[in-house]
């Protein structure tokens, strides 16, 4: 997928945009790469790839005067991370067992109220929420058998003004076990001028519309205002085919980001059984219940 591509020009050739419901489709089936990029490739970008968490997308809601919200992604916003986790993301390394105790001093000067992550949670749960965190299997059976006095010291970044996890600071947690087998899960931040502002993301959503060729600019954006006071979601991404400069320019100076179609992997009409991706599991079924694909080639 291209990067930041705004719609090509209404005077160069362009395929016929895509209806409504084959976008819908596109969006409800989509992968998180693919829900990722919206968010990414759009003009202007919404986030950036290493600040992407867990994505979803929910398809077709209503809003109170009867319109049609296309999409609406929900994502985490990624604003700390544990040092050395598993996570892909780029962050400049600062090593705890390097510091001396001045420098440790300076960069936990500061202390921040104890925190309730996580309330009465099953053990299954509770290990899930330990090892999302990007600690590992030995890390989270630490945390979990601790004594009650007991806390878990770990570094992580925060973001920078550049967006880059680059902040260190240091985080203790303790668990509470209760009679019944549930966990409680608390944290307290110590660090050196700004208190990171939450355990590791925060939840966000987009609004996605698509406009039609047919569409004026007024109506579009007439619609826009609408699904953000109805829904209260501030940003929105259109989805469109061709625009001129102007129209591209004045959607953007709104608050819109704009999304090319052309950028959108859309799912084709699929024939599993002259497919020739081996590795697919409906490869070659005739009976195959797959009636649209993003991964379909024919024979």
């Amino acid at each position: 997928m291209p990067n930041h591509s705004l719609p090509p020009s209404v005077h160069e050739p362009v395929r016929i945009i895509p209806d409504r419901d084959q976008i819908q489709i596109a969006l409800a089936i989509a992968n998180a790469v693919a829900l990722k990029s919206l968010l990414t490739n759009c003009v202007p970008a919404i986030s950036q790839p290493h600040l992407i968490g867990e994505i979803s997308a929910e398809i077709g809601i209503p809003t109170p005067s009867h319109q049609i919200v296309d999409g609406i992604l929900h994502f985490e916003s990624i604003q700390c991370i544990l040092r050395n986790s598993h996570q892909e993301v780029g962050y400049s390394s600062h090593p705890e067992e390097r510091l001396d105790h001045k420098e440790s001093a300076r960069l936990t000067q500061c202390a921040s109220e104890t925190y309730t992550l996580a309330q009465n949670l099953s053990l299954a749960l509770t290990v899930s929420l330990l090892a999302s965190a990007g600690w590992c299997p030995q890390q989270v059976q630490t945390i979990l058998h601790l004594s009650a006095d007991a806390r878990h010291k770990s570094w992580w970044y925060a973001l920078d003004a550049n967006d880059q996890f680059t902040v260190p600071f240091l985080r203790l947690t303790r668990t509470l076990r209760y009679p019944d087998g549930t966990f409680t899960i608390q944290y307290k931040d110590y660090f050196e001028q700004d208190k990171p502002v939450c355990f590791r993301s925060i939840p966000k959503k987009v609004a996605v519309k698509a406009k039609l060729d047919d569409q004026p600019f007024g109506e579009v954006l007439r619609q826009v205002h609408e699904i953000r006071e109805a829904l209260q979601i501030p940003q929105v991404i259109l989805i469109c085919n061709a625009l001129s400069e102007l129209e591209s320019q004045a959607f953007i100076n709104q608050g819109i980001s704009i999304y090319a179609t052309e950028s959108l992997a859309l799912p084709l009409q699929s024939d599993c059984s002259i497919c020739v991706r081996r590795a697919c599991p409906m490869n070659a079924q005739e009976d195959s219940p797959v009636a649209m694909c993003h991964g379909f080639l024919p024979a």
